[in-house]
């Protein structure tokens, strides 16, 4: 097994922007160090003052340097074949990736994290960070934060490991970390190399560019690998597999915007392999009110104001799946049949007779305290207002792609996104009238209404709000 133990220092943390200023790499073969290599690169860019004042590296030091596209293939040479082994990996790799997308050039290794190696052969410790290696093992380093250094610390840790572990068992975690899913056969090998650690959404194509699935992740290149991992756990996966030939993907500054573009792109492209979900041409709701004795009572709804969901509870695509909840509520609740509409004509219900319902049929419960029951029993199943007076954008960056995503918003439905605050501004989306969308009204209910998510909501009161309209060609 070959080794190249690789460090880089750059002019900051985003490989789409930044550039590298230092390389330092060591490479390792059967025991023995075989090989050093370390220089300076002109990033042709200015080196903030604060990386300076961490690595030491200043604008003086590199002007005379070689830029990265003089040292390119000196740098591909010299790994070769090697496994490609830095601390946090993703970050060097992607940077040597990046400097050779900015060539027009392709560059893949296998990627070793000793990050990962770490957690996997001390999974007892809980900071694996290079300082804490340092620290833990005793390593003595070298200069912190210049490439060389940081290429000795980690080999150091690389040689601790095999003495403390042993040289089998440290092999057996450096190839479990190296697997690699089996990639289909119509597929390039280097696909892997070449998706995003990103959020966004990805698609499958098959022969004559059918679109065969639309998928969404907080980690593209991550989720995909899935795919290829359990592609033969299912006969679906077989056949997925089997006529897959081409991947693409679109990249999203956050989870929000990968999932509204995954629901769009599924309803509009209807990609083969997707369960979708028939357009609810038709919606019932529950709506409580009192009886002339005082009882709170439910009835089916099939016309609903969307500026008043909360006066509603629960969505359904038919009366059949309404009455079936309203059901399972009666019997959970012990509540009245005849007034949850289940039932009609005179006398008991037929819960009271099985004694599942309390007697509000025949005016035995207090009707306050009934009336509480029934309340709790539907809370969770109250549906949300719209709870802005118009339009919002919600905003989601990724500083590392150097990125923002605004989604505008009005009534549960994503009028467009766009990707500045200027753009915002400008924004004058059609006026045409909106189907109210059952997926999308769950998906931003359950992401926007979330308190973990912390949203930066911005409130638009210049754009637009379109008339959002209820399915209601429901014939009963």
């Amino acid at each position: 097994m070959k080794l190249a133990f690789i460090d880089l220092e750059t002019t900051g943390g985003s490989a789409s922007g930044d550039r590298v200023t230092e390389i330092g790499l060591r490479l390792w073969e059967d025991g023995e160090v075989i090989e050093e290599w370390q220089t300076l690169v002109n990033p042709e860019q200015t080196i903030p003052h604060y990386i300076e004042s961490l690595t030491g590296i200043t604008n003086a030091m590199v002007v005379d340097a070689p830029r990265f596209d003089e040292v390119a293939e000196i740098f591909r040479e010299k790994v070769g074949d090697a496994v490609f082994v830095a601390h946090n990996a993703r970050f060097d790799y992607g940077f040597i990736k990046a400097e050779f997308r900015r060539l027009g050039k392709a560059f893949a290794a296998p990627v070793l994290c000793t990050v990962k190696l770490s957690r996997r052969l001390y999974p007892e410790y809980r900071r694996h960070n290079m300082d804490a290696l340092i620290d833990r093992h005793g390593l003595e380093p070298g200069p912190r934060h210049r490439a060389m250094g940081d290429v000795e610390s980690m080999f150091q840790f690389f040689q601790c490991t095999r003495s403390e572990q042993g040289e089998e068992p440290v092999d057996q975690a450096i190839q479990a970390l190296l697997k690699r899913p089996s990639i289909p056969s119509h597929i390039s090998p280097d696909i892997l190399d070449e998706l995003p650690d990103t959020s966004g959404v990805y698609r499958f194509y098959g022969e004559n560019d059918v679109l065969l699935y639309v998928g969404k992740s907080t980690n593209i290149r991550q989720r995909v690998a899935s795919h290829f991992s359990g592609d033969h756990n299912s006969s679906r996966g077989v056949q997925l597999s089997q006529s897959m030939r081409r991947v693409d993907w679109t990249e999203t500054a956050g989870e929000l915007g990968a999932l509204l573009l995954e629901l769009h792109q599924i309803k509009t492209l209807k990609p083969l392999y997707n369960r979708r979900s028939r357009a609810a041409k038709r919606l019932v709701s529950i709506a409580l009110s009192e009886s002339e004795a005082g009882y709170l009572g439910a009835e089916l709804s099939w016309r609903i104001d969307p500026s008043s969901l909360d006066q509603y509870h629960g969505l359904f695509r038919s009366k059949k799946d309404a009455q079936k909840a309203l059901q399972g509520i009666a019997q959970k609740n012990e509540l009245c049949n005849r007034l949850l509409g289940l039932e009609s004509g005179p006398g008991p219900c037929f819960q009271r007779r099985l004694g599942r319902c309390r007697g509000a049929c025949e005016g035995e419960e207090d009707v306050t305290r009934y009336n509480l029951r029934t309340k709790i029993a539907f809370h969770s199943m109250q549906l949300t207002t719209w709870p802005w007076e118009g339009a919002i954008g919600v905003v989601e960056e990724n500083e590392a792609m150097g990125r923002m995503d605004i989604h505008v918003l009005y009534n549960w439905a994503h009028l467009a996104t766009v990707h500045s605050e200027a753009e915002l501004r400008d924004l004058e989306p059609g006026r045409e009238p909106l189907a109210f969308d059952l997926d999308s009204y769950k998906l931003l209910v359950k992401y926007v209404m979330a308190p973990s998510h912390r949203l930066r909501v911005i409130e638009c009161p210049w754009v637009p709000r379109p008339e959002v309209v209820w399915p209601s060609d429901y014939q009963d």
